[in-house]
């Protein structure tokens, strides 16, 4: 009785969590050629709820990974006109365009080999010297073992691990 049951449950989940994953790679087709044609590009598409209300979240950067105000609300514009004219959404929502952060994940690796310079926390898989999270700034990216300078009490050392040895990475600020 409880499987049966426990499998009704799932095919429920997989149903509404279907439409949604359906819903976000139709509205990803609609918006990519307006992104390509600005410039930006696509780091993520969230439909959520924030209590009564629904969201339609774009979060978008330029090819360097930065963001402006100004081009927020240039996407905005006309990813608004895009969702008027093939209305998508049946129910009323909100869309926000924004950046991801200063503190954005950084989920494809291959973006590290053009990241020399910035600051970044890595949650490593195996540990490095007994450490397994180093913030520091990414000296250089070479066949995939990445360089990294970090501080250590007063003194300055030097991290070398692979990138399949990163669990997570994101941009970190400097304070």
């Amino acid at each position: 009785y409880y499987v049966r049951k426990q499998g009704v449950l799932m095919a429920l989940l997989l149903l509404c969590f279907g439409r949604n994953m359906d819903r976000t790679e139709h509205l990803k087709e609609m918006f990519l050629p307006v992104l390509d044609e600005m410039d930006v590009r696509l780091y993520d598409l969230v439909y959520r709820n924030s209590g009564r209300e629904r969201i339609l979240e774009v979060s978008i950067m330029k090819q360097d990974g930065s963001m402006d105000l100004d081009t927020c609300a240039a996407v905005s514009e006309r990813l608004s006109e895009v969702l008027d004219e093939k209305d998508p959404i049946a129910e009323e929502y909100t869309l926000e365009v924004c950046s991801p952060g200063a503190e954005r994940e950084i989920r494809d690796l291959n973006e590290l080999d053009a990241m020399a310079g910035e600051y970044v926390y890595v949650r490593l898989r195996e540990p490095f010297k007994k450490m397994l999270e180093i913030t520091g700034e990414i000296l250089s990216v070479e066949n995939d073992l990445i360089t990294l300078e970090y501080r250590d009490k007063a003194a300055r050392r030097k991290a070398e691990f692979t990138k399949d040895n990163i669990d997570y990475i994101r941009l970190a600020v400097r304070i």
